[in-house]
């Protein structure tokens, strides 16, 4: 296999044609992911469009704030897209600070929706800025991702900045979001549908997962890469929750002799609840020889899988049920050895952080443990 052969399988069996001629930066951790971030705003001279599910109170959410403001008032067009969940506790005094300044700022499916879609979020993370930069991957906007990843105030995450074709398809799914909130209006002004650049050298998808019944390209597109893998996975997800379907190809994957490596959070996750009902999981995957191990510097919340080394995927969707159903999820499938290799890089380095989960210790797990994940397992498919 090479990587022409894994782009005409996902481009055939997803529907969506992969772009040419594209750049990726990768960023690490929130001091160079949110400098990156900042600088693309401050820079911009037509428009901004921002979609993103976490932003709270704190000194970084204020400079966002700042930023946003400031580029508005300069006669910038701003327009942002907030999870009325997962931004819920942003503080109002923000809200009135960009609104005043000119943004216009919305609010996805805020708590009068529909009682059928107040479950279905979008879990999105885009940046675009004047419609040749965009920014796509794991980072939420708050305090918990400033900083290195030195410590457990410090969350570990990957971010993404790009320029190319594929910016087309990242507005693409801010877009597909911000005209439930609205019409959609077009204007020349800001509205210029550049020729992007593509003196590049990097091929991808951008897959845009809807939060529909029975699944959706998201999961479609892990389905395939995990079925079609012939030597190696490595998967790190900061909530891990596989479906039936995905642990049964997991499994087979084994099965074929492919090394398969997880990386999951550790002692310092989140969202415990969360954690165990991954972990209701881990006996089946583990007694298949998978190996699962647990980051222990500070939460993990970075999602890449890569596959043989030739191809990634990148995003921010987790292995978890939200993602295939209930979240609205946009992910890059990258194209391209080099990269991966990065990515591999720094999945080997945090490693150096991880601990394995024994097999024969986690057979002898406490009843207490055992009756959590039972419990857990309850509402798994809604997490």
């Amino acid at each position: 296999m090479n990587e022409q052969w894994w782009r005409r399988r996902l481009e055939a069996l997803l529907g969506v044609p992969a772009t040419d001629g594209n750049s990726i930066d990768i960023l690490r951790n929130g001091d160079e992911i949110f400098g990156s971030m900042l600088d693309g705003i401050e820079q911009a001279t037509r428009s901004i469009d921002f979609l993103t599910f976490v932003f709270w109170k704190g000194a970084i959410t204020d400079r966002f704030t700042e930023a946003l403001a400031e580029r508005a008032r300069a006669g910038v067009r701003v327009r942002i897209l907030l999870d009325t969940l997962g931004a819920r506790h942003m503080a109002s005094s923000q809200v009135k600070a960009l609104r005043a300044a000119g943004c216009d700022l919305r609010w996805f499916r805020p708590a009068d929706a529909p009682l059928t879609r107040a479950n279905h979020r979008t879990h999105r993370k885009v940046l675009i800025c004047d419609e040749t930069i965009a920014f796509t991957g794991g980072v939420g906007i708050a305090e918990e991702w400033t900083g290195t990843a030195s410590n457990p105030t410090e969350w570990r995450d990957t971010h993404f900045r790009l320029t190319g074709p594929a910016v087309d398809g990242l507005r693409g799914a801010f877009i597909d979001n911000w005209v439930e909130t609205g019409p959609l209006d077009i204007d020349d002004l800001f509205d210029r549908f550049p020729e992007q650049d593509t003196s590049g050298s990097v091929t991808m998808q951008v897959i845009a997962g809807a939060a529909e019944a029975g699944g959706n390209d998201i999961a479609t597109m892990l389905e395939v890469l995990i079925g079609s893998a012939e030597h190696r996975l490595r998967v790190t997800t900061a909530y891990f929750n596989p479906d039936d379907e995905l642990s049964a190809r997991l499994i087979d994957a084994a099965h074929r002799g492919v090394s398969i490596e997880v990386l999951v959070p550790g002692p310092h996750a989140d969202k415990r609840f969360v954690q165990i009902v991954g972990e209701a999981r881990y006996a089946e995957l583990l007694d298949e020889g998978i190996d699962i191990r647990s980051y222990n510097r500070t939460m993990l919340h970075a999602k890449i899988l890569t596959v043989d080394g030739l191809v990634a995927s990148v995003g921010s969707a987790n292995l978890n049920q939200r993602s295939f159903q209930y979240d609205e999820e946009v992910n890059l499938v990258v194209f391209d050895e080099a990269f991966v290799a990065e990515l591999d890089a720094d999945f080997e380095s945090d490693l150096k952080n991880s601990e394995a989960i024994d097999p024969k210790t986690w057979a002898e797990r406490s009843l207490v443990q055992r009756a959590a994940e039972r419990a857990a397992s309850v509402v798994s498919d809604l997490i």
